[in-house]
């Protein structure tokens, strides 16, 4: 739409290289999060999950994107979700480092 901010996520040339979980150092704790590698950014979002079980959770999103990965497919079946923790980062951006673990 004109005049609205672009969803990064509508782009028909971008792939998804990679994706999965991961343990984020926030400060003082340790936060569960979600990470999306695209070839042009960096997309990291935040595992929540539903306190209240329902009895049948919506599993549309897995019959829509079947090329989730079994991880993602199994925690949105248990009322999981994600929520992007942060603006995405570019890689053109991003710096690397390997460290040692604390």
């Amino acid at each position: 739409r004109e005049n609205s901010s672009e969803n990064i996520l509508s782009s028909a040339n971008r792939l998804l290289l990679h994706e999965g979980r991961l343990m984020l150092a926030e400060s003082t704790r340790l936060l569960d999060v979600y990470l999306f590698l695209f070839d042009d950014f960096l997309l990291i979002t935040k595992i929540k999950r539903n306190k209240k079980k329902y009895g049948g959770s919506d599993t549309s999103l897995i019959h829509v994107c079947p090329s989730l990965t079994p991880e993602l497919q199994s925690f949105i079946r248990e009322g999981g979700f994600c929520t992007v923790l942060d603006q995405p980062i570019p890689l053109d951006r991003l710096i690397l480092k390997n460290v040692e673990p604390v």
